[in-house]
């Protein structure tokens, strides 16, 4: 495996689940020792919220669990990112089907659906709380929590680096 190893977290509009995807992933590796190895960045299928911050309701959720999306902008994944990412990580199946029509063969293997690696929940998807009825902001960090911590273990045993435990930031009001 290459170093560093870099991983891009998708959807559609690149302003809610993929950038706090990018931030928990971020922070779970900070604290691990993979640190320095793994880069992580975050993208839209679609580029109509380009150049915008994170909703502010998400924002405001994952900064009380110590994430801190405040600078992250939405950006739209061009084909480009295809080669220059090993991992990229679609937060739903349509945004999964999305980036595999514009991969080669080669570069849809490098494609998976975020809720592959969770270890507690049984969804294969993380719903975009804006369409998804019921689909709490607290949940879909709930979600993307369990997944990256799910990814990063999967990394350690990739990267053949000692496997620690990792803790996610103690919730406050929930």
């Amino acid at each position: 495996m290459k170093i560093p190893y870099r991983i891009l977290c998708v959807c559609m509009g690149n302003v809610c689940r993929s950038p706090t995807a990018e931030a928990v992933l971020k922070r779970l590796l900070s604290d691990s020792d993979l640190r320095g190895r793994i880069e992580v960045a975050s993208a839209g299928t679609h580029g109509y919220r380009v150049g915008e911050a994170s909703d502010a309701r998400i924002q405001r959720i994952a900064w009380a669990r110590g994430y801190d999306l405040s600078q992250i902008r939405a950006q739209k994944i061009g084909w480009q990112d295809l080669d220059c990412f090993d991992l990229i990580l679609a937060m739903d199946k349509s945004n999964f089907y999305n980036l595999r029509r514009m991969a080669t063969e080669a570069q849809q293997g490098k494609t998976r659906l975020l809720m592959d690696y969770a270890t507690t929940f049984d969804e294969d998807e993380v719903p975009d709380p804006y369409t998804a009825l019921g689909q709490s902001f607290e949940r879909t960090l709930d979600m993307i929590e369990d997944a990256a911590k799910g990814v990063v273990e999967r990394l350690h045993t990739e990267i053949g680096a000692e496997v620690q435990v990792i803790r996610l930031p103690a919730r406050t009001g929930s």
